[in-house]
């Protein structure tokens, strides 16, 4: 009967002792929750502000108050860099038509060449310089 109560008091201790670390890892992962959930109201709280403030923000300045320096400069800047856009655009675009009046003239003067050399086979008089090339006119 001794070993029946030794055994049955074994397992009852290692019950109870598997139950209490089971707990005890509930426990260890419910804070590092709750701290990584305030870690994050923390990081919002950096990144957004109040409702109010932010609308405060917007209506700081009156229509007719003179601007703060930077918002002068933001503007300037967002101005500055629609001018370069626009330029990047229209340079891209001079360069494309500059490039296909250069493929037009180029063959162009490829068709008038070979017309040329057309016509030069066709006269030829078997005389090199040609005749017609030659002649001297009084």
């Amino acid at each position: 009967m001794t070993w029946r109560q030794a055994l049955l008091l074994s397992c009852f201790s290692a019950v109870v002792l598997l139950s209490m670390l089971r707990e005890g890892t509930g426990a260890s992962v419910g804070t590092t929750q709750a701290a990584k959930e305030e870690a994050s109201e923390d990081a919002k709280q950096k990144i957004f502000m109040q409702e109010s403030d932010a609308s405060n923000f917007l209506k700081r300045r009156g229509k007719r108050s003179p601007k703060s320096r930077d918002e002068v400069n933001a503007e300037n800047r967002q101005k500055l860099r629609a001018d370069e856009l626009r330029r990047e655009y229209y340079e891209e675009q001079r360069n494309e038509f500059e490039n296909f009046v250069e493929e037009q003239n180029d063959e162009q003067e490829e068709r008038s060449r070979e017309a040329v050399e057309q016509w030069r086979q066709w006269h030829y008089d078997g005389l090199y310089p040609s005749y017609l090339y030659n002649r001297h006119h009084i």
